[in-house]
Parts: C-alpha cells; sequence; structure tokens
C-alpha cells in the first residue's frame, strides 16, 4: 500500500484490506507484522517512509488493530508451528497470533495460500484466481 515501487494493483488490493479492516474493526494486526513494515518502510522500499509519517500510519493504522502482543505463550505456541509447519519463526509469529486472535482467514503472500496452520486458513490477497 506505501512501497512506490510496488506494483498499483497490489497497492490497491493492500489498501482495499487496511480500509476494510479500520472499518469494520474485525481484523487484527500481529505487532509482528508492525515491526516488519517499519523495517521495510525505512529501508527498503522504493521510497523510504520519513519518521514522521511512519508515526502517523502507526498512530492512524496499526494503533486500532494492533491486537495481539509478544507473550510467553505466544513463543510457545510459534516454536510448536515451526516444528509441525516448517515455517520461518518470524511467519511463525504471525500465524500464532491469528490463532491467538482467534482469526478464521490469515492474509499472506509468503505464505501457501489455501494452507491451514495451526487452525488458520492462509490466504495470499494477491494471487490470481
Amino acid at each position: 500500500m506505501f512501497d512506490s515501487g510496488a506494483p498499483s494493483k497490489k497497492r490497491t488490493i493492500a489498501e482495499q484490506l487496511v480500509r476494510r479492516a479500520l472499518t469494520t474493526r474485525s481484523s487484527v494486526v500481529s505487532w509482528q507484522v508492525v515491526e516488519e513494515f517499519l523495517t521495510v518502510a525505512q529501508r527498503k522500499f522504493a521510497e523510504p517512509i520519513s519518521i514522521p509519517d511512519l508515526q502517523t500510519v502507526v498512530a492512524n493504522i496499526f494503533q486500532p488493530l494492533v491486537g495481539v502482543g509478544p507473550s510467553a505463550e505466544l513463543f510457545r505456541d510459534a516454536l510448536d508451528v515451526v516444528g509441525r509447519y516448517r515455517i520461518s519463526w518470524y511467519d511463525s509469529l504471525i500465524v500464532a497470533a491469528a490463532a491467538h486472535a482467534c482469526c478464521g482467514v490469515l492474509y499472506s503472500e509468503d505464505l501457501q495460500d489455501g494452507a491451514r496452520i495451526f487452525g488458520v486458513l492462509v490466504r495470499d490477497p494477491f494471487r490470481e484466481k
């Protein structure tokens, strides 16, 4: 949504997901997603986002949606996800957070579309159907 170097179709889909999440308040974002976004937005976007603009994004988008924070239970479950499904530690934290938030669907382009991991259905919002 924020990376001017990303294809416009992807940015549009991401913006639609974020707008829906903020409007319905029926979605949750993991703290791990926030950390990854902040790192990438400062270093890897075609045009890095300034600190003041990132603070605005955090206040207006992430703060209303962050629903699962780090905990010993989350780490334990993420390790279980790593062991069972052989996915990366950071992706496992996101999956475990989705399970903790009782999410039915996890939107991710990094995990296999249609997979059910730790009771959560993975959907790639950018996959052509």
